[in-house]
């Protein structure tokens, strides 16, 4: 069940729905969703390429915190409302899953999706994501033992750690260590280009681009009211529900993103768009803490939380060692690597539902 005060928020500003309009309204709002979130990678794919950005870069800064813009309203929301649980499954419980996705765009590429980049950097992005991964584990197993006006000293590190990934991931975007492997770059592009898309200024490229984040965290904001109400209506509760239907509502965009992005060929996009959302979601722990009143919110963190995060490390640690070994055997048109994560986040849903 929802808490009290986070369910009468949602009765106050949402009509009553059945469990049958309510799973209607959740498919409706979920098209909306895949169609903003494969428009903006064609506009992030054609605005790298006129402004000579990288793609990894475009996609671990940008695209990343565009498509994070439902897990970043749903968590400073449920903050606010106090909601623990909710906070933390959404967040954590989105980690395994949207890595997964990467296994799905595998479908989309020629080749294992991990065999394409040139340089270090995904690796890096990887290794650094296992870090803040392992760091924020040890923090919620041990417990928050330095506190300052109720914020944890643990989601501060955390946020000083992002802060310091960043910079060297930045920094480290300019090398090209590795020896590139003679694969193609591009592919056709989908459906989302249009005939005058070539002819269309950059301003008005960056004006459908804006338009494509308010329409994902609009009806990704929907997309998470009605996951909580099903929630409800279904009675399987918001620990399992967190780290399932909901993790997957706010993960839509990335996923829409990344087939978006791999069919096009822009697999370092695709790439550095997931490592950098399970960044994201690592992060709003700390602005989380600051508004949950309750102490700090890694303190008292359920068994679901630590799960989440185990599987996060296990799942990226699969894709770090496809990244480093550069020509891995193949499961039909899938990786290796792809399918191992795929299967794993399959555990994790059992796991998720054995300790609910």
């Amino acid at each position: 069940m929802l808490p009290a005060s986070v369910g009468q928020a949602r009765r106050m500003t949402m009509p009553a729905t059945s469990l049958t309009s309510s799973l209607l309204i959740f498919a409706l709002c979920a098209g909306v969703v895949w169609f903003s979130g494969a428009r903006l990678a064609y506009l992030a794919d054609t605005l790298s390429d006129r402004f000579k950005l990288a793609k990894s870069l475009v996609g671990l800064l940008l695209l990343s915190l565009a498509t994070s813009l439902p897990e970043v309203a749903t968590t400073l929301s449920a903050a606010i409302n106090q909601a623990q649980n909710l906070v933390l499954n959404n967040l954590f419980g989105g980690i395994a899953l949207q890595t997964a996705i990467l296994g799905i765009a595998d479908f989309w590429a020629r080749g294992a999706i991990t065999n394409y980049p040139r340089k270090a950097n995904h690796a890096l992005e990887a290794t650094l994501l296992v870090l803040l991964l392992a760091i924020t584990l040890i923090i919620t197993t041990t417990g928050e033992t330095v506190v300052v006006f109720q914020i944890g000293a643990g989601s501060v590190f955390i946020a000083l750690t992002y802060a310091g990934t960043i910079w060297i991931l930045r920094r480290y975007d300019g090398s090209s260590d590795w020896i590139p492997v003679d694969l193609p770059d591009t592919q056709d592009r989908p459906f989302l280009a249009t005939a005058d898309d070539d002819k269309t200024t950059n301003h008005a490229l960056i004006l459908q681009s804006v338009v494509a984040c308010l329409a994902i965290l609009v009806f990704g904001l929907l997309l998470v009211l009605f996951a909580e109400r099903i929630a409800v209506q279904s009675g399987l509760g918001t620990s399992f529900i967190g780290v399932t239907l909901l993790a997957a509502a706010t993960s839509l965009p990335e996923l829409t993103t990344s087939i978006t992005a791999a069919r096009l060929g822009a697999y370092t996009m695709a790439i550095s768009n997931i490592f950098g959302s399970n960044l994201i979601m690592l992060v709003l722990v700390f602005p989380a803490d600051i508004l949950y009143r309750g102490g700090p919110i890694l303190q008292g963190a359920s068994t679901t939380v630590s799960l989440a995060l185990s599987f996060g490390i296990v799942v990226t640690a699969i894709y770090l060692t496809g990244l480093i070994v550069r020509r891995k055997p193949k499961v039909g048109v899938l990786g290796l690597d792809s399918v191992l994560v795929i299967v794993t986040f399959g555990a994790s849903l059992l796991a998720y539902y054995y300790v609910r």
